[in-house]
């Protein structure tokens, strides 16, 4: 398959430097609990009460739409509160403590909607600049996240003229440039074309920080050691890909 990958420049990652970092992340103790956590609206229920244990560097969340993976992922960093139970990341609750919120990076099934300012690498800045990071910082910092990616080229490119691709690519770097050794992508390959489908790909699979992939491209966690599968607001499965994937299968009929 390699071989035929198309050509783009930000495929073209420092792999040596990912391979150091990838040992550094690995060598963190990833521990994510659930302990009977669930959410509800009203009469609805989101999310069932759920008990786990999420340790290992690459996840994937798989299941039919409203079947309560956006949610599950959604805890995680807080963005929804458990009405049951409760979520620790590192041992910190992110019910209660802000801090827990710092370990966890989410990125956006539109990650247009998450770049706010219209020049790229002043939106990255934002984030460093909203957690007091002293000025002289920001501007070293911004350079070495694109850098990163092979992609300086896109600093001063306004966000409207990036391609899917590339989106990806500035949604990417904003949330890690401030750091977080967990990130939650939601649907990473949505509306993506082949060419920058193959893109976003390798650069999660490029990545030394650990992943929780949202996704209905089964291709994309295919390989994942660990995949859960959500219904009707349950975890239907937890395997690795392939069983979970034929779960999956099964379930969507």
């Amino acid at each position: 398959m390699s071989e035929n990958l198309p050509s783009h420049p930000l495929l073209h990652f420092p792999r040596r430097r990912c391979r150091s970092l990838r040992l550094i992340y690995e060598g963190l103790n990833l521990d994510i609990r659930f302990e009977g956590a669930a959410v509800s609206y009203g009469a609805r229920q989101a999310l069932q009460p759920l008990s786990l244990l999420l340790a290992e560097n690459r996840i994937g969340v798989i299941g039919l739409n409203g079947s309560g993976k956006t949610t599950f992922a959604r805890l995680i960093n807080g963005l929804a509160k458990p009405t049951a139970g409760r979520v620790l990341v590192n041992g910190r609750d992110t019910a209660d403590e802000r801090g827990a919120l710092g370990d966890v990076g989410f990125i956006f099934q539109q990650p247009q909607n998450q770049i706010i300012l219209p020049i790229v690498k002043d939106d990255i800045a934002f984030g460093l600049k909203s957690r007091g990071v002293p000025k002289s910082e920001i501007e070293a910092r911004v350079e070495a996240v694109l850098t990163r990616f092979g992609a300086a080229h896109l600093g001063s490119r306004r966000a409207h003229e990036l391609s899917g691709g590339e989106l990806q690519i500035a949604a990417l770097a904003s949330v890690l440039v401030t750091g977080p050794d967990i990130l939650i992508l939601d649907e990473p390959t949505n509306q993506l074309d082949l060419k920058n489908r193959v893109l976003v790909q390798r650069l999660i699979e490029g990545l030394p920080e650990n992943a929780i992939v949202i996704t209905h491209d089964l291709e994309l966690i295919a390989g994942f050691g660990r995949v859960l599968v959500f219904h009707e607001g349950a975890l239907a499965a937890d395997a690795p890909a392939a069983e979970a994937i034929a779960r999956y299968r099964e379930i969507a009929g």
